[in-house]
């Protein structure tokens, strides 16, 4: 099915369901599985039967279909109390980033009856490396026990060093000081370092995360900032160095999605299409051509010599006459 017919698809999953659950409200439509692995393998057999080909389509090219597929089985039991249409345009939106639902790249959790992409700081380093604009991203957390010196004044490389006492054993170590990141991008200069303290992550956590709130409310603390914090402290801090290199639309749109998870609107309103990423991408190229060509130094034109040399220059008469 054509990706423009998407919505219209989404909402038949969900034609049952009342307005307000199509705008992800967390009520009805609930996508309920039988308990026993045979039951949940008929079901995620059920699920991908009917949807593979609208998730294959999302897909960028050179993202293998057979590897999401294998990464997304796992993840469809654990959505079995998500409503349906949140469920398709959670899976949609990863598959349209080109990102891996393995936890690693990215993870698509159940919130509150509601299935929700969420990408890892692995996934934001992906796609930055992916733009083109980036070489290399560094990224780590900063322990008691670890030597380190951040002056922000000092040219780069050395207003920042961190050496990690990564032999010493994990008691002598610590608690985690702080965050950082800090990418390397395409022609040598390097961005500013991102920091983030674990009270600036623990205030970040507690303003504008509603799954953590939600969590929080409920006493399942089982959202990824219970989970997960080192790496959501990580993320934090590479979301934060973003800002301070080029941006692909990609990216823009990655944060547009997770901003639409915060609001409780679908994600996939707010993600990038395949198609536009891979004009962008040719035209990153053929911009990257184009200033490659005008750095190279203009050829040489070949030199036509005669027969017997260098001419020798001629005598004039006049010259002729004064002798």
């Amino acid at each position: 099915m054509a990706l423009t017919s998407l919505k219209d698809r989404v909402q038949a999953v969900a034609s049952s369901a009342s307005h307000d659950d199509i705008e992800h409200s967390r009520g009805e439509d609930v996508e309920e599985t039988p308990a026993g692995h045979d039951a949940q393998s008929a079901v995620v057999a059920e699920w991908l039967g009917r949807y593979r080909a609208d998730v294959e389509a999302s897909l960028p090219k050179h993202i293998s279909a057979d590897l999401f597929f294998a990464a997304l089985r796992p993840v469809l039991p654990k959505l079995r109390g998500c409503t349906r249409a949140s469920v398709l345009q959670s899976v949609i939106t990863c598959a349209r980033f080109g990102l891996i639902p393995d936890g690693q790249q990215a993870v698509i959790t159940a919130d509150d009856r509601i299935a929700t992409f969420v990408v890892t700081y692995h996934g934001y380093v992906e796609l930055m490396y992916r733009s083109g604009l980036v070489k290399s991203v560094v990224t780590g957390l900063v322990y008691e026990g670890d030597e380190w010196s951040w002056e922000p004044t000092a040219p780069a490389p050395l207003d920042f060093t961190h050496r990690p006492a990564f032999l010493a054993p994990k008691k002598d170590r610590g608690e985690p000081l702080f965050a950082y990141a800090f990418a390397w991008l395409d022609g040598g200069a390097r961005s500013a370092v991102a920091v983030v303290t674990r009270e600036d992550a623990e205030e970040i956590r507690d303003e504008f995360s509603r799954a953590y709130q939600r969590a929080e409310k409920n006493g399942q603390k089982n959202s990824l900032w219970h989970t997960r914090f080192a790496d959501m402290h990580l993320k934090t801090a590479v979301r934060r160095m973003a800002k301070l290199v080029p941006k692909s639309a990609e990216l823009r749109a990655l944060v547009e999605v997770e901003q639409a998870a915060e609001d409780g609107k679908p994600q996939i309103l707010a993600a990038i299409d395949p198609e536009t990423a891979a004009l962008e991408a040719e035209a990153r190229q053929a911009a990257k051509a184009a200033e490659a060509s005008q750095d190279r130094p203009a050829p040489r034109l070949p030199v036509k010599k005669g027969r017997r040399g260098r001419a020798k220059p001629r005598h004039r008469n006049r010259d002729r006459k004064q002798r």
